[in-house]
């Protein structure tokens, strides 16, 4: 079992939803985010329900990149080491192109893609050193292909976060080291609660069970629920442009 375990994001959606579920294994816990007061409380709550694991906290802007490998080498240094790291920090994006809002759609892809670079650039680091350790990366299922609107900047900064999973299963192939892509699909959360006629979408509970299951299995590329994503990722991936164009 992967006993300690580092979550970026982690005061809300499904980086609170991990922490709880993994709290209930046993794991202590390594929680970041930019809201360190929802950490805070987060900390309180499952250090009463669970008094025999660690829970340690510490506030991070995953964008403050000189930040990132210091809050994850002083989570090292206190657990005694890292056995998993989840990049799980992520914003959606609120404009399609040429709308006038490039300063958002920038900061979406310096939050998903820029900022997931330097968390696995930290993360690795420290597993190089130790010869062993899980680096996830929350990819979607929105990276299967390009998406019109809003979700055009987003998909595609996840479809570069599969890339980049993929590029680092291929770095590590044949080490202790493993990397994972989770592509989850939707799962009822502050980024899709107002994503209007959500194909399939689940609550919460629902998925982070999906999404811990996964993890846990430690495959190379997972789509959270597995039903119907999996199935669907490869429809996406076939459909003809002229006809996603007209189901999408």
């Amino acid at each position: 079992m992967r006993k300690n375990i580092l979550i970026t994001g982690a005061s809300t959606g499904l980086g609170e939803g991990m922490a709880r579920a993994w709290a209930a294994q046993g794991c202590n816990l390594a929680l970041c985010a930019r809201s360190y007061d929802k950490l805070s409380t987060l900390q309180s709550e499952l250090q009463a329900s669970y008094p025999n694991i660690r829970v340690l906290v510490r506030p991070l802007d995953v964008c403050d990149y000189e930040q990132v490998f210091e809050v994850f080498q002083a989570f090292r240094q206190e657990l005694g080491g890292l056995d998993r790291v989840v990049v799980n920090a992520g914003i959606g994006s609120s404009s399609a192109i040429g709308r006038g809002q490039f300063p958002s759609n920038r900061k979406t892809v310096e939050t998903n893609f820029v900022a997931a670079i330097a968390q696995s650039e930290a993360a690795m680091e420290i597993f190089r050193e130790q010869n062993n350790g899980h680096l996830v990366l929350m990819s979607s299922v929105s990276g299967v292909r390009g998406f019109r609107g809003p979700l055009n900047v987003y998909a595609a900064t996840k479809a570069a976060v599969a890339s980049l999973a993929e590029g680092s299963q291929l770095d590590t192939r044949g080490t202790p080291i493993r990397v994972s892509n989770i592509m989850p699909g939707y799962i009822l959360t502050d980024i899709n609660r107002d994503t209007k006629n959500a194909p399939f979408r689940v609550d919460l509970d629902t998925g982070v069970r999906a999404l811990v299951n996964a993890i846990d299995k430690e495959k190379r590329r997972a789509y959270v629920p597995w039903w119907p994503w999996t199935p669907l990722s490869y429809v996406l991936k076939a459909l003809p442009f002229e006809l996603f164009a007209r189901v999408m």
